[in-house]
């Protein structure tokens, strides 16, 4: 569980996002909250099932979760995200099923055989692994003061992607998209300013 797709599996495959660190950003960003109304990339048809394999390199083995749950796990995690952005508190309706989530698929640390941390998930006792697995990564990155101060909105006005910034200067989901599109709307504003 740890290859995750790159930024050009996921733009061919129609997701404009980044292969964020964690599973449970790239989740998030597949709802652009910034159009109206908002724009559903899980929603056009066969692309629920694409972002899922898209991620299986990184999440447990087991069955792909319904829709319906996806949707509630990926809209606790945005408020969960965005509530520590805005500085304020998260709805505890979306801590409860962030809790639910992760608990439904009970989970166990192993050692391989290579010396590795493993963690087994367990969803022979109900639950789906692949959500108890993201609400997992969110429930991590919250509680990691370090991590969470990386958390950043892509800086672009016209995009609601969230990303954790590994470098000081990152300020766009995708530079090649966000940032190109803000660079070029600079560029056009001031030659516009000396026509």
């Amino acid at each position: 569980m740890s290859t995750r797709p790159n930024v050009n599996e996921l733009l061919e495959a129609g997701f404009g996002m980044g292969g964020e660190r964690l599973a449970a950003l790239d989740l998030v960003d597949t709802e652009m909250l910034v159009p109206d109304p908002t724009i559903d990339l899980l929603a056009p048809d066969g692309q629920f099932d694409k972002w899922w394999a898209l991620q299986a390199g990184r999440l447990p083995e087991g069955p792909i979760p319904d829709a319906a749950a996806t949707r509630r796990i990926r809209a606790a995690v945005r408020e969960v995200l965005d509530a520590h952005l805005a500085a304020r508190k998260p709805q505890p309706t979306a801590i409860e099923d962030l809790n639910a989530a992760s608990a439904s698929a009970p989970q166990s640390v192993r050692l391989s055989a290579d010396g590795q941390l493993e963690v087994r998930y367990h969803p022979e006792y109900g639950g789906n692994a692949k959500l108890a697995a993201i609400a997992r990564e969110t429930i991590e990155l919250l509680a990691d003061a370090e991590q969470l101060a990386l958390l950043r909105r892509c800086a672009n006005p016209e995009c609601s992607m969230v990303f954790l910034a590994e470098h000081k200067r990152r300020q766009w989901c995708v530079g090649s998209i966000c940032g190109n599109r803000t660079r070029v709307a600079r560029h056009y504003e001031k030659t516009r300013k000396h026509s």
